[in-house]
């Protein structure tokens, strides 16, 4: 591509620091220009028009030209464009969108704090553990544990979290009082003759050993995706959360689940919670929530957590923790109108009624060449690539093989996003079966041209070798 002086891609080279970018190709390469966005599609600057196959990042639920939520944006922008929650100042929005995820809510809680990111509600769950823990008259039990491979998000806090490589790599994370334990994906980690019970037990019986060596007196929580999204949509073993939750019950564990991804329709329920038998203390939710049309996060926490609350604000004199756009009267408009639509049009129903065609089409690639394991649940899938299918044998990551299989996605007009070796989808909620069989057809097309490629560079390894 060739970088016009002036042109919209060289003010970017030259100002923006892109997230999750390359920024020494970036400076070669360019930005890719979003202009504008049509149902399930968006269009960049120079008219290609392409299915956006992972929901943006996740999170645009009813694509890109919603116009009830452009509406219900310009509504309390004349309204009341801006205010805060602090001192207990309130406005309409919020209250009614606080009242709606709480009944909502797939299992009792008290109150909603709203936020403006995944990260901040994260990163406010875990401030609330110690806060717990401190009003409860256990200042020992702070210590949180995660999972490998899992994903909550990017700020110093819930980056240490996060149970990925390049999220903490030059970064000096994780901080302190994180752990990490097993990653339930089968297909990586469980033992050469041992079923999906028998590794979930292992994880489980790992995971209480963890406990044990650390002392249960200074565990206070257990954060856990229902579905870990971004480390390559792992399913846990049927049985895994029963166990782990036994584990945390007999310990006195808070359960905080992450429902950044999974919240609002992804696996065809309202809440992940719901699809795995969850019963967190504490859930945390964005994305979906407003279809990203605004960004707004929340956490919802139950009534011991909020019984904490209370009697550390009579202790100290006030709850010493907020966002200036805690609550935004445009997000939590949005948000609210969000909800709405998920209920008029029966979105929920919608997924559960295209899910088994998304599944099927992404089961019909385990055959492909490429294709090591497929995994999904809903309209969320990964398909996992390998040198060798026989060996499971990995990439190595200099090989670039999901960032290459991106680029030939993109070619034949499907927008995905590279993490690991996985080539992931993740589209807007709102796709038909027609759209499903076409973005599956694109992506099939781009894997033949990633496996001719690899082939043609000596990377791929078939049993024989």
């Amino acid at each position: 591509m060739t970088i016009l002086p002036n042109s919209l891609e060289a003010r970017d080279i030259a100002r923006v620091l892109h997230p999750y970018t390359n920024a020494s190709q970036h400076l070669k390469e360019g930005p890719m220009v979003i202009a504008k966005g049509d149902g399930i599609h968006i269009i960049d600057t120079d008219g290609n028009k392409y299915i956006e196959g992972l929901g943006g990042l996740f999170c645009a639920s009813l694509g890109f030209s919603e116009q009830r939520l452009v509406d219900a944006a310009m509504r309390q922008l004349k309204e009341l464009p801006f205010y805060h929650s602090f001192g207990g100042k309130s406005h309409e929005t919020a209250i009614e969108l606080a009242d709606r995820l709480i009944r909502l809510a797939p299992v009792p809680m008290s109150k909603v704090f709203f936020a403006n990111s995944g990260s901040e509600a994260n990163d406010t769950a875990m401030k609330l553990v110690w806060y717990y823990h401190n009003a409860i008259g256990k200042p020992h039990k702070k210590k949180i544990i995660s999972r490998l491979r899992a994903y909550h998000g990017v700020t110093i806090a819930s980056a240490s979290l996060t149970g990925l490589p390049n999220n903490h790599r030059d970064f000096d994370l994780p901080i302190a009082r994180v752990l990490h334990t097993d990653c339930p994906e089968f297909y990586r980690y469980g033992l050469p003759g041992e079923t999906e019970e028998e590794f979930a037990t292992r994880c489980a019986d790992s995971l209480e050993r963890l406990i044990l060596s650390e002392g249960p007196d200074t565990i206070g929580a257990f954060f856990a995706e229902p579905l870990m999204a971004s480390g390559g949509c792992i399913v846990p073993p049927p049985s895994y959360y029963e166990k782990i939750q036994a584990i945390l019950k007999r310990y006195d564990i808070l359960l905080i689940a992450d429902e950044v991804i999974c919240g609002f329709g992804r696996l065809g329920t309202m809440f992940g919670s719901e699809s795995f038998g969850l019963e967190p203390d504490m859930i945390a939710m964005a994305k979906q929530l407003s279809a990203a049309y605004q960004p707004i996060s929340a956490l919802m926490v139950n009534g011991k957590i909020h019984d904490a609350v209370v009697a550390e604000s009579e202790k100290i004199g006030t709850f010493g923790h907020g966002f200036t756009y805690s609550g935004h009267p445009v997000a939590t408009a949005v948000a609210l109108e969000t909800l709405k639509i998920y209920e008029e049009r029966n979105i929920l129903g919608h997924v559960r009624k295209v899910a088994p065609l998304f599944q099927q089409r992404l089961e019909e690639l385990r055959d492909h060449p490429l294709v090591g394991d497929v995994r999904g649940r809903g309209l969320i899938g990964t398909l996992e690539l390998v040198r060798n299918k026989e060996t499971k044998q990995p990439f190595s990551p200099a090989d670039g093989i999901a960032i290459h299989a991106g680029k030939r996605a993109q070619a034949h007009g499907v927008i995905t996003r590279a993490l690991g070796d996985n080539y992931s989808l993740c589209p807007p909620l709102i796709i038909t079966e027609v759209e499903i069989n076409e973005l599956f057809d694109r992506s099939k097309r781009a894997l033949d041209d990633t496996f001719a490629w690899a082939t043609t560079n000596g990377l791929y390894r078939d049993a024989a070798e």
